[in-house]
């Protein structure tokens, strides 16, 4: 079932995938203007599907707790253009991410750097699965829907652009901890497990930008950006849920009213999990709030807040992105022979800049760590992290967590030093964009 917010100064757009939120674009005075056009598509399942996240979940869902959307917001100035996409699913594995880029990029006529396709990493959404061979038919079928769903809501995006402003605040939130505990078993023997490690490193920034239609002040859009998985909810959910950042999204949403969509994006959180880790279910008994929507809301409420405290917006805002594909030394697996020469990983770096606020898009899980010292070092005072971003490579863990062991580095298909690497290139391409 489409789900839509119906507001005033919005315009509905019917497309063959579904219904999309939009607001109506105006031709731009002046040519070295900021313009930005928003959109919205509810991408619920129809039908029961598998759920991403965990081996151990078999079964189809059982319901839908709240549902799921993607969201693009679109810029263009001077004829350079971004397009930033949020989806509310896992993330692009199983081959998905070059499909649905070329999709997108053919239908709206995009650079491969101007689009920055993102997945939320909630652990409750369906399974994108392509081949048949590969997954139930169900979560085919929704994966051959959701490419329409996302093609049309880019283009509804870039359809309505419309002069704007763009404002930035910085908050921060205790939603998320580090989750790689240490334990020590009977015999002594130290070991890392997913669990809550509240001393080790984490990024509590609460990233936020806001989008403002310039012909009468009306706000379109609030992005934000937050690190931690969405995995409150853990293998005994059967419910489709966005987890932390949709529930996140859609309080925003709701709260400022006036029809603006939320965005949400995962930062740099490979070892970030939220403070209630995969409970079993959506909790009510005896009054209790359910640690997703308790979750969910503490972020948005946060979000809310730093919204309020924006008050400098820039409308001359100049665009220019960039986009480099890493080969990162790979790691030898566990039956590799001595001596065995170990194919390089890709790794998809996409790097932004709209004005004074950079944007850098990761391929994969990286670990908190990196993402801080890409934002300490950028030549922006902004720099808005975002992981899932047109490719699923997997966990990037820091070269001192090698040592340590844990799931994160047992299932990372990267050797030590490859994190480096990144920060370093990630820091190139904003460098890049800066001058």
């Amino acid at each position: 079932m489409f789900v839509m917010f119906i507001m005033s100064l919005t315009r509905l757009s019917l497309a063959a995938c579904g219904f999309i939120l939009v607001f109506p674009g105006r031709a731009a005075a002046e040519a070295n203007l900021l313009r930005a056009g928003v959109a919205r598509v509810d991408i619920t399942p129809l039908k029961p599907v598998t759920l991403s996240g965990y081996e151990s979940r078999k079964d189809l869902s059982r319901g839908v707790h709240d549902p799921l959307f993607a969201r693009a917001i679109a810029f263009e100035q001077a004829g350079n253009r971004l397009v930033l996409v949020s989806t509310e699913i896992l993330g692009w594995y199983g081959g998905t991410a070059e499909p649905f880029r070329r999709a997108i990029l053919e239908s709206c006529r995009l650079r491969p750097s101007e689009l920055f396709l993102s997945a939320i990493h909630t652990h409750s959404a369906p399974t994108p699965v392509l081949d048949p061979g590969k997954g139930h038919s169900n979560n085919v079928e929704y994966t051959q829907t959701l490419q329409g769903h996302l093609v049309a809501v880019v283009r509804a995006a870039l359809d309505h652009l419309e002069p704007a402003a763009i404002g930035v605040g910085l908050g921060a939130a205790a939603v998320g901890a580090n989750r790689r505990e240490q334990v020590v078993d009977a015999a002594g023997r130290s070991s890392v497990v997913l669990g809550r490690n509240p001393d080790g490193p984490v990024d509590r920034d609460v990233q936020v930008l806001k989008i403002t239609q310039t012909s009468d002040n009306v706000m379109t859009a609030v992005l934000f950006a937050y690190a931690t998985h969405s995995t409150s909810l853990g293998p005994g959910n059967y419910l489709i849920s966005g987890d932390v950042h949709g529930l996140a999204a859609q309080f925003v949403e709701h709260y400022v009213a006036g029809g603006a969509i939320a965005p949400g994006f995962a930062g740099a959180s490979g070892n970030i999990d939220p403070w209630f880790r995969v409970r079993p279910g959506f909790n009510t008994t005896n009054g209790w709030i359910p640690e997703p929507v308790l979750l969910g809301t503490l972020l948005g409420e946060e979000v809310v807040r730093v919204l309020g405290d924006i008050k400098l917006a820039a409308t001359n805002a100049p665009i220019a992105t960039r986009l480099d594909v890493l080969s990162l030394p790979g790691k030898p697996g566990t039956n590799a022979m001595p001596g065995e020469t170990v194919a390089p990983v890709p790794f998809v770096l996409t790097a932004a800049r709209v004005g004074e606020v950079g944007f850098l898009g990761l391929g994969g899980e990286v670990f908190s760590e990196l993402g801080r010292a890409i934002k300490n070092a950028s030549p922006f005072r902004h720099t808005v992290i975002i992981t899932h971003c047109n490719g699923a490579a997997g966990y990037l863990p820091t070269t001192a967590a090698y040592p340590e062991g844990g799931y994160e580095v047992r299932s990372s298909r990267f050797a030590p030093g490859a994190a480096e690497v990144v920060v370093q290139e990630a820091l190139r391409l904003l460098r890049e964009l800066r001058q």
